[in-house]
Order: structure tokens, then sequence, then C-alpha cells
């Protein structure tokens, strides 16, 4: 008996289920790819502007304009985003999970197009215009590729499918990085199609999602079509006894069929939802603050300073670095629990951000320390992939059910790119006024999520959308003789009854314990 459970896992692992996460990753391919490919041909876009300048006005911009077109094209990027995903809610719910993604596939070939055609066409508008599309693009991947992915995943490897949504991001910031070197994509000519690429994984896509069910959740719990759902799930999980899962969703269904339909802003004023949309978010700003984009939009510089001979290629280790240690939280995420290895991912980006600051401010009279440098980005960009990378994007799916879902993961996106807009607008400047210093406030921030995430969040291993979502109600309802720290952190579900007289002292159960 015991050899069969453990064989059950297994066989859920379906070469069709593994399809369809792929085939929705890609999106999450789309995310990293466009975050990293407009950083290499920085200096290629300038002159650009520069030239077209010259041909409309008679003059080359001056050096404050470019500059200001410049950091206008990349920052579009994170509008579009803020935008797209806070659409996710509405769109998800009007054409579902799986059209949805086929949708968003035709501003990705817009923008890319856009974006390619720009020098054919002498307008670095066409730049600005196909960047917000992408962002939009980008924002609704952020939150249709965990969601989707989250719906159709067994419960026991859910968590390590969840991780896929940072591996694809991860892969494509690389895949960016080394399609910019000079002796590639990123040279004068080439710089276009670098940024058009992005429409080839777009049609891949769009090619492939129609072998893919829609996700069973949705197909039951909002569209009512029981059959429908339970031929899904046979096909995704390769056996005709689906059953388990179906009753999940109808108690899931049932539960959404009392209470009315969630809206954002429910979100903030019901005591049931007020909890996990306050971790969903700080969970997000805890990525986004944590400090790595701007590790990664200047790792070069930073690897320049330290005093690196040649920084690209050490920018590329870090990348590198990035995937590897994807791919490790990947095996640990249903072993170690999402909240342990959120808590171990921001102590090693603190201590890391520290060794930083360090190398940085001493590194011109100790030459020496200029390996420290590259060592403690790497140890940063490892770090973060432990926790702070994945975690968020899939433990905000977790944390809600199929009712306040879209809304919860609008709410989380939106978050997420704001924090990336804030940090990508306002770093150069704190650089300038701090110098090496300016590590030291992230060290600060990571210290305390790391406090947050201790006293706050819940361990969602192995547990059922329904088992966590009725933790936080029994909190909730016990707001008037609530848990302590401990307590909340692990979503304590509502003791057995028992008689006025009789007390009985709190027990913490394990982590990931329903």
């Amino acid at each position: 008996m015991e050899r069969m459970e453990d064989e059950k896992p297994k066989k859920k692992l379906t070469p069709y289920l593994l399809y369809c996460v792929a085939t929705a990753v890609i999106g999450s391919l789309q995310f990293g790819y466009n975050t990293g490919v407009i950083n290499a041909p920085e200096q290629k876009l300038r002159g650009f502007f520069k030239n077209v300048s010259m041909e409309r006005y008679g003059e080359p911009f001056s050096e404050g304009a470019n500059t200001m077109v410049w950091s206008f094209s990349v920052a579009i990027f994170s509008v579009g985003g803020m935008i797209g995903s806070f659409s996710v809610g509405a769109v998800v719910n009007k054409f579902g999970r799986r059209k949805s993604m086929m949708l968003a596939n035709v501003l990705a070939v817009l923008g890319a197009g856009l974006m390619g055609l720009s020098t054919l066409s002498r307008s670095f508008e066409m730049i600005i215009v196909g960047r917000f599309i992408i962002g939009v693009f980008c924002g609704l991947c952020t939150g249709l590729t965990p969601m989707y992915v989250g719906e159709i995943s067994p419960t026991a490897v859910r968590g390590a499918f969840g991780t896929l949504h940072q591996l694809g991001v991860v892969i494509g910031i690389l895949v960016a990085q080394i399609f910019g070197l000079e002796s590639l994509l990123g040279s004068d000519h080439l710089w276009p199609l670098l940024l058009a690429l992005t429409a080839l994984p777009a049609v891949l896509q769009t090619i492939m999602l129609p072998f893919c069910p829609e996700s069973p959740r949705y197909l039951l719990i909002s569209l009512n079509q029981e059959e429908e759902a339970r031929k899904a799930l046979v096909r995704l999980r390769g056996t005709e006894d689906v059953s388990d899962d179906i009753q999940e969703m109808k108690e899931e269904g049932m539960k959404m069929a009392m209470e009315k339909k969630v809206t954002i802003p429910e979100l903030f004023r019901s005591p049931s939802y007020r909890q996990p949309i306050i971790i969903a978010i700080v969970l997000q700003l805890s990525q986004q603050l944590s400090g790595i984009n701007a590790v990664f939009y200047y790792s070069t510089s930073i690897f320049a300073k330290a005093g690196l001979t040649q920084p690209i290629y050490a920018t590329i280790g870090a990348g590198v670095v990035n995937v590897v240690f994807t791919v490790i939280s990947l095996f640990l995420v249903e072993r170690a629990g999402r909240r342990t290895l959120h808590l171990i991912g921001l102590a090693g980006m603190a201590i890391s951000a520290l060794l930083m600051t360090i190398s940085l401010s001493l590194g011109k009279t100790n030459p020496s320390l200029s390996y420290m440098a590259m060592v403690a980005v790497f140890g940063f960009v490892a770090s973060f992939e432990m926790g702070p990378g994945p975690i968020p994007w899939f433990i905000v799916a977790e944390l809600f059910s199929q009712g306040p879902r879209p809304a919860a993961m609008a709410v989380s996106g939106f978050s997420n790119w704001t924090a990336n807009f804030l940090v990508g607008l306002t770093f150069p400047k704190l650089e300038e006024l701090c110098g090496p210093y300016v590590f030291i406030i992230f060290t600060v921030l990571l210290i305390g999520f790391f406090i947050f995430t201790y006293l706050r969040v819940p361990e969602t291993k192995g547990r059922t959308f329904d088992d966590i979502a009725q933790g936080f109600s029994s909190t909730a309802g016990k707001s008037t003789n609530a848990p302590g720290p401990e307590a909340v952190a692990i979503g304590l579900q509502d003791p057995a009854p028992m008689s006025p007289t009789e007390k009985v002292p709190m027990v913490d159960l394990p982590p990931g314990k329903p």
C-alpha cells in the first residue's frame, strides 16, 4: 500500500501535463527576454535616436534629451506591465485562461513588429510604442502563466511546477544577454532583429495552445461544465480516476456559490481576504525591492567599477547562476517548503548585499576585493532564485480560492510592476547619491521582508487551495481573540468545539500540515 502511494505522484506526471505546462511557460520566457533585451543595445539605440533627430530637425538630440528618450523607452515597458497585470482578472473571467494567453500573443507580435521596423521607418516612436505594447503583453503573462500552471497541476507537484514560471523568466534573461553580444545580434545593423525576436516564441505558443485544455477549475467552477472538466483532468492526469480532483473543485465551487463575486476593493474590505492580499503584495514587493533588478540592470557597470577587465562575461555568468539556482529551487520547493526557501533566500540576499557594499567601497584601495564583488553578485542572484524569485508568483495563486484568485493576481502583479518601475527609475539617482553604499538600502529592506515572512507568511506546501483559504478564514473569524504570529504563519484551522469550562492550550501544527 505504501509503495502504491509513493508511485501515485509519478503517475500524475504525464507527458501531456508536461506539454501543457511547457506551453504556458513560454509566456514566462517572453517576460524574461523582454526584461533583459533592452540593456545590451543601449548605445546603438542612443545613436539611432540622435540620427533620427538630425534627419528630422537638422540637429541631434542634446545629451539630456537623448537620455530622457532612452529612459522613457526603458520605463514605458513597466508602465505597460502595470496595465497588463491589472487587466488579468477581467481578461481571464471573460475569455478563460487558455484563450487569454492566445489573445495576449497578438500584442507580442504587434509590439515586436513595431520595434523591428523602427529603423526602416526612421521612427524612434515605434520603439517606445512597441515597448509599451510588449509591456502590456508581459504584464498579462505574469498573471496568466502562474494561474494556468497552478490550476492544471496536481497538488503534490504544484510548487515545483510553480517555479517553472521563474525558470522561464531567467532563461529568457540569459538568452537576451547572449543574443545581445556584439558578435551576435547586438551589432549596429542587427539590434532591431534582437528586439523583434520576441515574436517567434509568441507564434510558437499560439500554435501549441490549441492542443492544451482549458483550466479544469475554470471549466467546472466558473462555467459549470463538469464533463469538460473531467475530460481535461483525465488527459492531464493520465487516469480515469479523477474523482478526488473533481470533488475538491466541487467543494470549492459550493463555497464560492455561497458568496458574491469578489472585486478588488472587497479583497481589502473582507476580513477573510485582507490578510492573504497583504501577504501577496508584500511578497511581490520583497521580490522587486530586494534590489535584484538593480543588479541585473547595472551588473556590468558594477563589475567594471569593481575592476574586472571583461565585465560583460561576468554579467552572463550571473545569468547562468540565475538559471542553475532556479532549477535547484524547482527540486527543493516541495521538500523544504515555500516559506522556508523564501526566508533562506532573503537572508542570503541581505548578506550578499552587505558584501557587495564592502567590496565596492574598498575595491579601489584593495584590487583583490574585485573578486569578492563578483562572488557577492553571484550569491545575491543565487539566493534570489532560491526564494524571492519564484515563490511570490505562484504562492499568490495558492493563497486564494477560485473566486478571488483573478482579482488577487491582478493586484499582486500590479504591485510587482509598480515596484519594478520605481526601482528602475530611482536606482541610478540613488547610486549617484549613495555610491557603493546604495546596497545598504536593499539590505535594510531585505531584513524587513525576512521579519514579515517569518511572522506572517503561511506554509502552503502540500495543502489544497480550499484548505489554505479556510486557514485564513478561521484566523479572520477569531479577530476578537487573534492568535499569535506563529499561529498566523501556519494558518490554523478552527479548533474542535469544547465546553465553556474546558481550556486547552493552543498548539502549533507542523508547517505544511493541513
